[in-house]
């Protein structure tokens, strides 16, 4: 039986070190493990970047720089030159290009029998299925963050013109695709009634790479940067810091709590990290302590030496987003304090499961009640981290949420 190749087409992938990437990573894997013949059409690195990952995956200049290649574990990756120039001008023409070059690029690779490409931005979805079109493939389309919805809910857009334009791209990608998954039943009930023919959306949720991610009592090795271990109750957040996140719940529990025997730890990169910085200087919180985005190789030892995880979303974007890192930290069985609302996707998840305390009104305070609730009571921190590592094991593997990727594309 002839192999079947599949094209996975996506704007980060490694050596980016971002969850989008680290998905995509494993879900490369895990249908090349599946048979299926994979190939990558990505950018040129630019989302998080750390040396040690580029040295590992070395990336040759092809045609003149005109794109770039690399190996992945066995898997062909192309890479389209794109920059994050500081001038917006260059950015946006340096996003076209990458578009642009990428579709003809795209038509010069053979026997592609299936194209999968994950939102943002919804202009790869297009792409993507204008190069099924042509190749007579079937094209697969991932919404993981809902747009124009986050967009507009968050009034950086706020154009009727743009707005009516990107409704008509999401029409078309979702109508004109031959499969559209996404990671949830929020998700799915928000987009449904967009499709002409429902029977094209499914629910495929995010997973996690459990042999990477796992507890560790002891056996773990943190960067040098952390320094000693100051036998504080430590309370973190990883990923990015941006506008989605929602600060000021732990910038006021920062000062309320200043005399406890705690710290915040936020490690990562963002838009918001100058600010969130300038914040903390101004408000002399010195138990908030802001660390540089670290390897991947160092993540599992980190969240294992957090006693408590935090993710305080946005209000204006919490419906549209959905941050997978939830399943690297369940899958290290400990427990999470949750900021958002009754009707996002992170609340529907998390409220049958007793392992994250769900904070839906008046932040601040309650945010604050939670840490002191977490702070003396360690085998509830134990009792919440048991019950999310014990439902990632259930139904969130990589191989169980692998399997489902393969169940549709062989029903295509």
């Amino acid at each position: 039986m002839k192999m079947k190749k599949i094209l996975i087409h996506s704007l980060v992938f490694s050596p980016d070190s971002v969850s989008t990437a680290y998905i995509y990573n494993d879900i490369a894997l895990g249908l090349l493990k599946n048979g299926f013949d994979v190939v990558v059409l990505t950018s040129t690195p630019h989302y998080n970047l750390v040396v040690s990952e580029i040295e590992k995956q070395k990336i040759k200049r092809k045609c003149f720089g005109l794109y770039y290649k690399s190996i992945f574990n066995g898997i062909d990756v192309y890479h389209i030159p794109l920059k994050k120039y500081k001038s917006t001008l260059l950015r946006i023409f340096s996003f076209v290009y990458w578009h642009i070059f990428s579709f003809f690029f795209a038509l010069t690779l053979r026997n592609i029998n299936f194209i999968l490409s994950p939102s943002p931005p919804l202009s790869i979805g297009f792409i993507s299925i204008l190069i099924a079109k042509i190749k007579r493939a079937k094209s697969i389309y991932n919404v993981q963050e809902i747009y124009p919805d986050l967009l507009i809910n968050h009034q950086n857009l706020n154009s009727p013109f743009i707005i009516n334009i990107l409704k008509r791209l999401e029409k078309f990608i979702y109508n004109y695709s031959n499969a559209v998954t996404t990671i949830d039943d929020i998700f799915y009930s928000t987009i449904l009634p967009r499709f002409k023919d429902p029977k094209k959306l499914h629910i495929i949720p995010n997973f996690v790479d459990t042999d990477l991610y796992r507890p560790l009592k002891n056996d773990y090795k943190l960067p040098s940067v952390f320094g000693k271990d100051n036998r504080k109750i430590k309370f973190l957040y990883a990923g990015n810091i941006g506008f989605f996140q929602d600060w000021d719940p732990i910038l006021f529990a920062a000062k309320e709590l200043s005399n406890e025997n705690l710290e915040f730890w936020i490690i990562g990169e963002g838009v918001q990290k100058l600010n969130l910085e300038k914040e903390v200087k101004n408000r002399d919180l010195k138990n908030i302590l802001i660390f540089p985005y670290q390897n991947r190789e160092h993540m599992p030892s980190i969240i294992n030496y957090g006693d408590v995880h935090f993710i305080s979303i946005n209000p204006k974007m919490e419906e549209n987003g959905f941050p997978s890192k939830i399943y690297t930290i369940m899958a290290c069985a400990k427990p999470l304090i949750v900021i958002t609302g009754e009707k996002s996707p992170l609340f529907n998840f998390f409220k049958n499961k007793d392992c994250a305390e769900l904070i839906t009104n008046n932040r601040n305070i309650n945010f604050t009640n939670s840490i002191k609730k977490f702070i003396n009571n360690e085998k509830l921190r134990v009792e919440f981290g048991n019950n999310g590592f014990n439902e990632i094991i259930k139904n969130f593997t990589k191989e169980a949420i692998v399997n489902k990727y393969v169940l549709l594309l062989n029903s295509l």
